[in-house]
């Protein structure tokens, strides 16, 4: 089952025609897993019977005596521990039962027999242990008959946890998350990006609702109580969840998480800056590495090593940009969490137009161990695919600062050709390529370059359909369907472009040294547009 609360941003505690939220919805038995899993329930513990019993109301009694009889189960706690006779403790067991009662607390149960807690698994009778009486007897009420009171404590803890000095993001989602007594999580529609205190199940996340302000979802996997945060980023959001919540405490987590999200987003926008001002560095420092070569002077060397980059040991670069409009800063975001999944030194930054990342390995890997790294990469592409249109090439595995020099100029040279290769998913490795990757380094030279403008130059003037269709036709082998599913085209509007073009060029596309002269001055001319 799946609860939902749509509340609008701008009266966030009331409905959307500006009454209270219903409570119809509430549940009259609660779950008394949901009451261990709970924070503040006085140290309960399940001893004996089923976690899963369900209750309505709670008496407390010093001893069993001053309990009153109840017509529907009840949790019984008493603030005695249990008799050390075995057969007062089974009387004890039979007496709560006999009055309704579906749960006993009561302390040190470490007194009671077996023979007792078998009578009560008989009975049906949930026996379970507490620290505190008193403070189980509190959260009970407020489960029961004080929601107002549970929201209100939810929310004093959230207010204490935004008065601390957070660090960062993650230190303020931890204190959240300490003080609440839940996990917390900061997620889009494409998994967790932080989380805190447990793992939101992928089965919760699922099915949250992006489109709303509040949303609240209650699954046999658990529950979350989740709002947006406004950062400016699209379709983020923090969630309060855990297991077996019950409705009156996802209601009020959800209330809690609405006081909390203008924290976290003040946080995420501090922490966003300060990323940008780091990235710019890391970046910058990259550049003045590729210009001297991977032969970089002791100064240079030092900031990197302050940095964590090592140039002793091999390395694996890799490069990803943008198929279209992509954020270079969301873009990273997305690799460096996929990177922290891998267990291996990694870096990645931004660079030019996409991002440019490399795995390092103290010594030489083995021939397995490249591979199933480069699987571990291409698993990566799939993964930022599904956000963000990249594409990805691979470097060679290579030794030293001006090994990692070349690995990530190869990674360079791979990435243009998985930029129009739709047969590979847009990845490319660089030890695939062969003779293809040879004739493209020589075709993108300062001589080449030039001839290529010429020869495309009908072309060009006529407009940008006529070369971008024709690229396009080639990268896919003269399939009209293939092109015209890439570019989003009819196929008669492909099949005419292709005819224009012939005509333009007045060249034979059928001779196979034309049409791959033809095809290196489409690459060699469009990465040339796109560096300008």
């Amino acid at each position: 089952m799946t609860e939902r609360d749509a509340r609008s941003p701008q009266s966030p505690l009331r409905g959307s025609a500006g009454r209270e939220p219903s409570r119809a919805g509430v549940a009259s038995r609660l779950d008394l897993a949901a009451l261990i899993a709970g924070p503040d329930n006085g140290g309960l513990r399940l001893v004996s019977g089923d976690g899963t019993v369900t209750w309505t109301g709670m008496r407390m009694a010093i001893a069993e005596t001053g309990l009153p009889t109840v017509r529907v189960g009840a949790v019984a706690i008493l603030m005695s521990p249990p008799p050390t006779a075995s057969w007062q403790q089974d009387a004890l067991i039979r007496r709560v039962s006999d009055k309704g009662y579906s749960v006993l607390a009561l302390p040190e149960t470490a007194l009671l027999t077996e023979s007792a807690l078998r009578l009560a698994a008989r009975l049906g009778l949930a026996v379970v242990h507490v620290d505190s009486p008193v403070q189980l007897a509190l959260t009970c009420w407020q489960l029961e008959e004080g929601r107002d009171a549970l929201t209100l404590s939810y929310v004093r803890k959230v207010a204490q946890s935004i008065k601390y000095r957070a660090t960062s993001l993650l230190d303020l989602l931890r204190h959240l998350s300490s003080s609440v007594g839940h996990g917390l999580a900061l997620v889009d529609p494409f998994g967790a990006l932080i989380e805190v205190g447990g793992t939101l199940p992928p089965e919760v996340h699922a099915a949250i609702d992006f489109s709303t302000w509040l949303d609240i979802v209650s699954l046999p996997a658990g529950g979350a109580a989740s709002v947006e945060v406004h950062s400016g980023r699209d379709n983020l959001r923090i969630a309060f969840f855990g297991p077996r919540l019950s409705p009156a405490q996802l209601a009020a987590l959800g209330v809690a998480a609405e006081v909390a999200m203008p924290a976290v987003a003040a946080r995420f926008l501090i922490d966003e800056v300060n990323d940008v001002s780091d990235t710019a560095i890391s970046s910058g420092l990259l550049r003045d590495f590729l210009e001297q070569h991977g032969n970089p002077d002791p100064d240079l060397e030092q900031r990197m090593l302050d940095r964590g980059w090592r140039m002793s040991g091999h390395h694996l670069a890799f490069r990803c940009v943008g198929r279209g409009r992509v954020d270079n800063l969301h873009l990273l975001t997305l690799v460096v969490r996929e990177l922290a999944n891998h267990p291996v030194e990694s870096h990645a930054t931004t660079s030019g137009r996409g991002i440019t990342g490399w795995l390092t390995f103290p010594g030489p890997p083995s021939p397995a161990s490249v591979e199933a790294h480069v699987a571990a990469l291409r698993a990566l592409h799939t993964a930022v695919r599904r956000s963000a249109n990249i594409a990805t090439g691979l470097g060679t595995v290579e030794v030293g600062g001006s090994g990692l020099a070349t690995s990530v100029a190869r990674a360079v040279e791979a990435c243009r050709l998985a930029a129009n290769r739709s047969s590979t998913g847009w990845f490319v490795r660089t030890d695939t390529l062969g003779i293809e990757q040879l004739m493209l380094s020589w075709a993108s030279s300062d001589t080449f370059i030039p001839m290529a403008r010429s020869l495309l130059a009908p072309l060009v003037d006529a407009g940008p359909d006529l070369l971008s269709t024709l690229a396009a036709y080639l990268d896919h082998e003269s399939a009209i369907a293939a092109t015209a599913q890439e570019l989003g085209l009819h196929r008669n509007t492909v099949t005419a472009r292709i005819a224009r073009a012939q005509d333009l060029l007045a060249l034979d596309l059928d001779d196979p040294e034309t049409r791959i002269a033809v095809h290196l001055a489409c690459r060699v001319l469009r990465a040339a547009n796109a560096a300008e």
